[in-house]
């Protein structure tokens, strides 16, 4: 609600705020495409992402189903791989437990950017919940560093979004290679895969600008503020 107050902002926030409706709208769409096709192998979503852990000689992660459409991800600090259709043999759901499981090749072979965000992430986190109500406080009370420790704690959390891009880049690149390796998805629907994790990957693009355009925005207000 603070930017409503610094309408110059809102030039910044407004095309972010478009692509992230725009990235949920396509993700959700293309996955709800292929979660009806069935891949021609009948391999359920669990099972690829075990297949494809043991043939990288991954073997200490666990598969565990998530009651939460869209929720499937890679718990590092338990090596569980939760997946929310584990039983779908849908290209939809083998396309994205691949990419998960590409998160868990990731951590096994020590991919630098995820250990990077993995490192940042107590940080992030603590930033995001601390940033705005620390550079409000600073702007009503024109406490100068109040404001500046606000813009330091959020740009933690968008180090994090950018961290996190070739993070999830990288997984859905070792899910079509890997899928394709295995051959538990045909060439055509290599394609359909691509289409789902992509729209998926837009999600994070979204994320990542309208982290950057609110600390351009922190930034232009503290930068008014000072000037006044």
């Amino acid at each position: 609600m603070i930017w409503l107050f610094y309408p110059q902002t809102l030039a910044l926030l407004l095309p972010a705020l478009l692509l992230a409706i725009y990235a949920q709208y396509k993700v959700r769409a293309a996955y709800a495409k292929y979660l009806r096709v069935p891949t021609q192998r009948r391999v359920s979503a669990a099972e690829a992402a075990r297949l494809l852990l043991s043939r990288a000689g991954v073997t200490n992660v666990q598969i565990e189903a998530i009651r939460q459409p869209l929720g499937d991800h890679y718990d590092p600090r338990r090596r569980v791989l939760r997946l929310s259709a584990p039983d779908s043999v849908s290209v939809a759901a083998v396309g994205v437990a691949a990419h998960e499981a590409g998160h868990a090749l990731q951590h096994a072979q020590g991919y630098a950017p995820l250990v990077l965000r993995s490192a940042i992430v107590p940080v992030a986190m603590f930033g995001s919940q601390l940033a705005f109500p620390l550079f409000f406080l600073g702007l009503i009370f024109y406490f100068e560093p109040l404001v500046n420790a606000g813009i330091i704690l959020f740009s933690a959390a968008v180090l994090f979004t950018l961290v996190t891009l070739p993070v999830e880049f990288n997984a859905s690149r070792r899910a079509v290679e890997a899928l394709r390796a295995a051959g538990l998805v045909s060439e055509g629907e290599l394609g359909a895969v691509k289409e789902v994790l992509t729209a998926a990957a837009l999600t994070y693009v979204a994320s990542a600008a309208m982290a950057l355009a609110q600390l351009l925005g922190m930034l232009l207000i503290a930068g008014s503020r000072r000037r006044s």
